[in-house]
């Protein structure tokens, strides 16, 4: 009965509108005021939930990508983008991909990412005479590549959600190669897509402009060499690493581009408030969640399920994937990562799946849904962006899911694709 009441009074609440943490944290009270516990051990659990150290690192990795996303850094690395591969086939949907593999590593936000390079690209592809249907596909799926490169505040959460016992340097290690496997596989669908329409290309400027435009760029794309490097070789830990990028964004984009006006500062500073607020209520609630699955053997009961169907990894790593890209349709990503990671995590690791090669995979299958409807939070503000329906982008975007998708089926089977990055760093 207390599965019912757990799982029900969460899916109705879902069902009905109300805000996922209030989802979370109503159905862990029902439960526990069912069970006859003390109703103080969800508010302890929330607490102690939000009371970790290394949680820090979210709000000012948040906060450096706000002032990344409004101090004109995007246009930079488009211009670099676009000097690079704007002389292929359907160029423009190719920069937008390329924007997106220097761009998330800055933001390491799939919404920004969206939000700002699509401001850019969206108008001028559908100038160029691209279809806006394609230019919001490829923007929203490529938004993706943000999640799995540092300093993705996804990987953190997993992280923690995980036991906290996680190296974040090697989440950030292992998301490299996966990353760059699905930009080249939507370059291929961008590419494949564009001949099929007639894309145009745009003109190949030379080595000297890409050299002028990089130097340009270069103050943008320092972050990431400080972020990874630092982290990487133990100079500092993820938490510090946040807050040194913090600095560096200021002084990237208010002394060295001086673009980063004061009304462009405040809302820098309030856009992050409010998303870390979000965030961090989010992850307390779902503590307190998360120790009601542990108490009531969830885990370990979906372990013994999964023996029943099949001892085969091959087959229990389907299931899970399906699962994970069904939930990544109907609830945001954060919640997701600290739901799941405990009932999936023990069954993978049961198997024999490292868990940081899980947490790839988990990253990933939720990146899809966030492209998928229909709670798909980054395709809403591809939408937005683009002043298009949702099913208007469906007509384009199939070729991208499947490159995604491939790319999935690739990383979790392949284990080395994860691992063997973060090992030789080691």
């Amino acid at each position: 009965m207390e599965y019912w009441i757990l799982f029900g009074t969460f899916v109705f609440l879902l069902f009905i509108g109300t805000p996922i943490a209030f989802c979370l944290g109503v159905a862990s009270f029902a439960t526990v005021v069912y069970l006859d516990l003390p109703p103080v051990v969800i508010f302890q659990r929330l607490n102690s939930g939000v009371s970790v150290f290394a949680l820090m690192a979210i709000p000012f990795f948040i906060y450096a990508g706000e002032l990344m996303v409004r101090g004109d850094i995007a246009r930079r690395l488009v211009a670099l983008a676009g000097s690079m591969v704007g002389h292929f086939k359907g160029g423009l949907g190719q920069v937008n991909i390329l924007t997106s593999v220097m761009f998330g590593g800055i933001s390491g936000s799939a919404a920004a990412d969206t939000s700002a390079i699509g401001g850019i690209m969206i108008g001028q592809m559908e100038k160029r005479g691209y279809d806006v249907d394609y230019a919001v596909a490829v923007t929203v799926t490529s938004s993706m590549i943000s999640l799995m490169l540092p300093p993705s505040h996804n990987l953190i959460i997993y992280s923690i959600s995980a036991g906290g016992k996680l190296s974040i340097a090697d989440l950030f290690t292992a998301g490299i190669i996966p990353g760059f496997i699905l930009a080249c596989s939507l370059m291929v669908a961008a590419w494949i897509m564009a001949r099929r329409r007639d894309y145009p290309t745009e003109p190949f400027e030379g080595w000297n402009m890409v050299g002028r435009l990089f130097i340009n760029a270069l103050p943008g794309l320092v972050l990431v060499a400080i972020i990874f490097g630092g982290v990487r070789s133990g100079i500092f830990t993820a938490s510090e690493s946040s807050c040194i990028a913090v600095v560096y964004a200021l002084f990237a984009t208010f002394i060295a581009y001086r673009t980063l006006s004061w009304e462009a500062f405040v809302g820098a500073t309030i856009g992050a408030v409010r998303t870390t607020a979000m965030v961090l209520l989010v992850i307390g609630c779902a503590a307190g969640f998360g120790w009601l699955l542990a108490y009531l053997r969830i885990p370990a009961t979906l372990v013994e399920f999964m023996q029943g169907i099949s001892d085969n990894p091959i087959i229990v790593l389907l299931l899970i994937n399906i699962t994970l890209l069904v939930l990544g349709t109907f609830m945001d990503m954060s919640p997701l990562i600290v739901i799941t990671t405990p009932i999936f995590l023990p069954v993978a690791m049961a198997f024999g799946v490292d868990p940081v090669h899980f947490g790839i995979i988990l990253i990933l299958n939720l990146g899809i849904g966030l492209c998928t409807p229909p709670v798909g939070t980054v395709l809403f503000v591809g939408c937005a962006v683009g002043k298009i329906s949702i099913w208007q982008v469906m007509r384009s975007i199939g070729p991208f899911y499947a490159a995604a998708v491939f790319t999935l089926l690739l990383v979790t089977f392949i284990p080395a694709l994860s691992l063997w990055l973060p090992a030789l760093f080691r």
